[in-house]
């Protein structure tokens, strides 16, 4: 697979006698740099040169004593050349660091490494849970690491936040809460007075950084988690490899690449083959028993199957099972959180919440909530277009529809990612 991205060229300028510690200083760079999974290191010796202390080292027979300069090249993507500095930093009592950007084409058999995010946000074992949550929704992410010096100890997700520390709402709905309602929810987590300790999930799952690909969606979809804790040889965090990031990589991979066992007449060779699950079309993988409610119907009827429902959304049809919208709980609050009627958004709350209920009826049919335009693929259509839509949209399941437009069913990124692992 080719990869065409920017990238950074790190040179680092060293004498060839300096150490670290009882290692050769540029040895122990590359082996650092190895261990972390950088694209790769090269190291060339000078045969001229002088540095901060004018000295003139030269590699002519007469002076073959002389410490002769020694230069250390590294070429990745930015942020993971970002992520290698503090660590070059530590080791290096003298010499001098440059970076410069270039186009790179990276050649590269779809390993953890070369799709992984390096610049990893965590926290620590005692962080407050309104910290936490805080970080969470500023980032925009679903979970965060728990760090000790450079191990992960733990994560924090949204579903952890909900079952052990009390949190009402799932993390994508606490983004679309007015903020006195997000401030009540701080509220609960500080009462309580918990740390990142208290609720994060034991030793997390964790993948090397030359891992492939499919088998870090294996491993994903065998433990049906949606991220994996990136490590190095020595078990330290580097990284934070996500369900996303894997269809993406596929994705990508899928439309550069003829989908056949041979290739294309007078097409390079592939590095590793694409997931043969590829090939399948959305109806041979949907989902069945999608929840569905009728136009006409109260609200509080499609709440109900909403929240009973691990799809998290409720399917409107007509008499004929044709589609005509979709009930979603983040698009409700959003666009009740916008109208000035704050009893109409705690009663739209109190309904999206387990056990909770409401005490008096919405008051509002489904065609006035629903939302029209609805992310569909016919039942016919092949995985790799499937997961090129799910990904232009942003839609984690896509409803499938037959040719009369009538519900068949519904794919999600679960299924998908399943099928990059070769369930």
């Amino acid at each position: 697979m080719k990869i065409r991205t920017e990238a950074e060229v790190l040179r680092i300028y060293v004498g060839e006698s300096d150490h670290v510690g009882s290692k050769l200083l540029y040895e122990a760079i590359v082996e650092e740099a190895q261990r972390r999974g950088l694209a790769g290191a090269t190291v060339t010796r000078g045969l001229l040169g002088f540095g901060a202390g004018s000295h003139v080292h030269t590699a002519k027979i007469l002076r073959l004593s002389e410490d002769l300069p020694m230069v250390v090249e590294i070429v990745d993507r930015p942020e993971r050349i970002q992520a290698f500095l503090p660590l070059l930093e530590d080791m290096l009592g003298e010499g001098v660091i440059t970076r410069h950007t270039v186009a790179a084409i990276f050649h590269c058999s779809m390993r953890v490494r070369d799709v992984m995010t390096a610049d990893v946000v965590t926290v620590g074992p005692s962080t407050p849970l309104p910290e936490v949550l805080d970080l969470l929704l500023a980032r925009g992410i679903k979970a965060v690491p728990v760090k000790e010096g450079r191990k992960a100890v733990g994560m924090i997700t949204g579903g952890d936040l909900l079952a052990r520390a009390g949190m009402a709402f799932r993390l994508s709905l606490q983004a679309e809460l007015p903020p006195e309602m997000r401030g009540e929810e701080a509220s609960r987590l500080t009462v309580a007075g918990r740390t990142a300790r208290d609720v994060m999930s034991g030793q997390p799952v964790t993948v090397n950084i030359r891992a492939t690909v499919p088998e870090a969606a294996a491993l994903m979809a065998a433990r049906k988690l949606k991220r994996l804790v990136v490590v190095d040889d020595a078990g330290d965090l580097v990284g934070i490899i996500s369900r996303i990031d894997i269809l993406r990589t596929i994705s990508r991979a899928a439309s550069m690449t003829p989908h056949d066992e041979g290739g294309a007449p007078g097409a390079e060779p592939r590095p590793a083959p694409l997931p043969q699950g590829l090939k399948l079309t959305a109806g041979d993988v949907m989902l069945r028993g999608v929840p569905t409610v009728g136009p006409d119907a109260p609200l509080e009827e499609a709440l109900d199957k909403l929240v009973a429902s691990p799809l998290r959304r409720v399917v409107v049809v007509d008499e004929t099972d044709r589609v005509l919208g979709i009930v979603l709980d983040r698009e409700l609050i959003k666009r009740y959180s916008q109208r000035e009627k704050p009893g109409l958004l705690r009663a739209l709350t109190n309904l999206l919440t387990p056990g909770r209920g409401a005490e008096k009826a919405f008051g509002v049919l489904v065609r006035e909530a629903m939302e029209p335009d609805v992310f569909s693929v016919a039942e016919s259509t092949p995985l790799s277009a499937v997961l090129r839509h799910m990904l232009k949209t942003g839609g984690k399941r896509l409803v499938v529809l037959d040719a009369e437009g009538r519900l068949k069913g519904m794919v999600d990124r679960d299924r998908m990612l399943g099928i990059i692992g070769g369930a």
